[in-house]
C-alpha cells in the first residue's frame, strides 16, 4: 500500500474557483492511480490537500490527470498547480496554470523543463504530441485579405478558450487604464482641439514624463 500526498492550487484572481468536484489520477512509471476525488468548493487563492491511496508504488510520478464535470451550469476552474508528495518524502511538481471549462480531462507534466530529446520514455512522448496536436488545432491561420498579415482562424474572440482570451482582470485594467487616457488627452487639450496640429513638436507637448510616468500635460494655445 503506498499513499501520496496530493496539493492542489486554485488561481487567485477573479470567478478562479469551481464548485464541481475535481477528480485527478496520478501516473507513475509503475502504473496509475485509481481515480480519486477531491471534495467540491475550491475557492480563489486556496489549495486543498488530498490523500490518493495506491495498492502498489507507482515509482517517479510522470503525469497528473485532472478531470472536471459539468453538470447544469458550466462553472470554469482555474488550477494553478498540483504537488505530490510520495511516502518516501520526494515531491513532484506540475504547474498547470490553465482554465478547465465544461467536462474535460487534462493531463499536465511534471515541471521540470525536459526537452523533447530528454523524453526517454513512451508515455511522455505521446504525451508531447498530443500537446503539439491540440495546439496545432487550436492556433490555425488564415489570410484576413490579400497583402495583409495572416490572422488566428477565428470569427471572434468568443471563439477562443479561456487561456486564450485575456483574464477578466486584465480587461477591467485595460478599460480602466483607456478610460483614464482619455480623459487625460481631453482635459489637456487633445481632443478638444479645433484647429489642426501645425508640427509633431505640438503633438508630443501635450505629455511630459515624471518619475518614469506619462502624464498629461496642460497645452497651451499655440501663439499665432
Amino acid at each position: 500500500m503506498a499513499t501520496y500526498k496530493v496539493q492542489v492550487a486554485t488561481g487567485d484572481m477573479l470567478h478562479a474557483g469551481t464548485a464541481y468536484p475535481i477528480y485527478i489520477t496520478l501516473v507513475g512509471t509503475r502504473g496509475e492511480s485509481p481515480q480519486t476525488v477531491i471534495t467540491s468548493l475550491f475557492l480563489p487563492g486556496t489549495v486543498k490537500e488530498h490523500a490518493v491511496e495506491c495498492e502498489q508504488d507507482l515509482g517517479p510520478i510522470l503525469l497528473v490527470r485532472l478531470q472536471k464535470w459539468q453538470l447544469f451550469v458550466d462553472d470554469a476552474w482555474y488550477c494553478k498547480e498540483v504537488r505530490v508528495t510520495a511516502a518516501d518524502g520526494t515531491t513532484y511538481r506540475f504547474p498547470c496554470y490553465q482554465w478547465l471549462e465544461g467536462t474535460t480531462t487534462q493531463e499536465f507534466r511534471e515541471g521540470a523543463g525536459k526537452k523533447m530529446a530528454d523524453d526517454d520514455l513512451d508515455i511522455l512522448r505521446e504525451h508531447r504530441r498530443k500537446e503539439l496536436k491540440a495546439r496545432q488545432e487550436s492556433y490555425q491561420w488564415k489570410n484576413y485579405a490579400e497583402g495583409w498579415p495572416r490572422c488566428l482562424n477565428v470569427e471572434s474572440i468568443f471563439d477562443l478558450d479561456a487561456d486564450t482570451k485575456f483574464s477578466c482582470t486584465r480587461a477591467k485594467s485595460f478599460t480602466g487604464l483607456l478610460i483614464f487616457q482619455t480623459a487625460t488627452t481631453l482635459l489637456s487639450g487633445f481632443l478638444s482641439r479645433p484647429e489642426s496640429w501645425r508640427s509633431l513638436d505640438e503633438m508630443r507637448s501635450i505629455f511630459y514624463r515624471k518619475e518614469g510616468k506619462e502624464i498629461g500635460a496642460y497645452l497651451a494655445s499655440p501663439s499665432p
